[in-house]
């Protein structure tokens, strides 16, 4: 791949999900497919993912793509998920996968922050 001069190799959105019922948070079962889901709809190719749950609660996850990764560390208690997606690829609808997970993990209120990353100016 040939990135232009001034051109981001990719970008990562950092998600604050706020407000979410506890109980969307807590198993990392279901987090899980839901990020997995999140991330066939987005048009990632999958490789591989990991999630664990805390004791006595709280997920962290991540799902590997090949363009990069989708990573999420959930605080039920507070009805809060940290959410990061990086990617590097311009076929990959990170639009789509936030509606679904706003869908599912159902957030009062949402905060997105998108950073292009590895700017060349070579």
């Amino acid at each position: 791949m040939v990135i232009e001069k001034g051109k981001e190799l990719g970008v990562h959105t950092i998600l604050e999900f706020y407000g979410c019922p506890p109980e969307n948070l807590q198993k990392s079962e279901e987090v899980e497919k839901i990020f997995r889901t999140a991330s066939e709809i987005s048009n990632a190719h999958i490789v591989d993912s990991l999630f664990h749950h805390f004791n006595p609660y709280g997920v962290s996850g991540v799902v590997v793509i090949a363009e990069s990764h989708f990573t999420v560390h959930t605080w039920p208690e507070h009805g809060y998920a940290a959410i990061d997606f990086f990617s590097c690829s311009e076929d990959v609808d990170l639009n789509k996968a936030i509606s679904f997970l706003k869908e599912k993990l159902k957030p009062a209120y949402v905060s997105r922050m998108d950073i292009k990353r590895g700017i060349l100016d070579e």
